[in-house]
């Protein structure tokens, strides 16, 4: 899992207490809340939010995002090879 490494100049979100809750009350409301919710409260955390605050919640609803994406693509891979779709041009050159 990767996360978001750009940070402004001059800011160590590391050591800032809010940053640290951002990210922990992301991490809460991805337990009930739906993936397009959690955008919807980061969006209101850019804009009501302290900015490390705000900088920890957009943090986690990007990793989650990131990883419900690869996991919809390995599924989509997994489905094609069951089918047969899906075939390695490789082996096809080698003809």
């Amino acid at each position: 899992m990767t996360t978001m490494t750009i940070s402004p100049i001059g800011f160590d979100h590391t050591r800032d207490r809010d940053y640290f809750n951002g990210r922990s009350d992301a991490y809460d409301d991805a337990r009930t809340l739906t993936l397009d919710q959690l955008v919807i409260r980061s969006g209101a955390a850019t804009d009501y939010a302290s900015l490390p605050y705000a900088l920890g919640y957009s943090a986690v609803v990007i990793e989650i995002r990131m990883e419900a994406d690869a996991e919809a693509e390995i599924a989509q891979t997994w489905l094609a090879r069951k089918q047969g779709r899906e075939t390695s041009t490789r082996h096809d050159n080698r003809r």
